[in-house]
């Protein structure tokens, strides 16, 4: 996955869909999100989503000009896991 840009003022949804050629049957059963790094000002998840095979953070907030790491870390039906990351800059638009 590429850079992502954001808006501090913007508050979007960013999804992973994990059934593009991974899940082969199988469904999401818990999901969980973070952000590195955790700053005073920084972005913040607003609402998180889950269906069986699509996960979605709101993300809102931001510093102009600073780096994001988004993780989304998942458990399967089959008790497998896995985790994906999104990059995001803010920037002023």
């Amino acid at each position: 996955m590429g850079i992502f840009l954001k808006d501090p003022a913007a508050s979007l949804d960013y999804s992973v869909d994990w059934a593009a050629g991974y899940l082969d049957g199988q469904t999401i059963t818990t999901s969980g999100w973070s952000v590195q790094p955790s700053e005073t000002g920084g972005i913040s998840l607003a609402a998180t989503l889950t269906s069986p095979t699509r996960t979605s953070a709101t993300l809102a907030g931001g510093i102009p000009g600073h780096v994001y790491r988004i993780s989304n870390f998942v458990t399967l039906s089959d008790a497998r896991s896995d985790e994906r990351q999104l990059t995001v800059r803010v920037e002023q638009r």
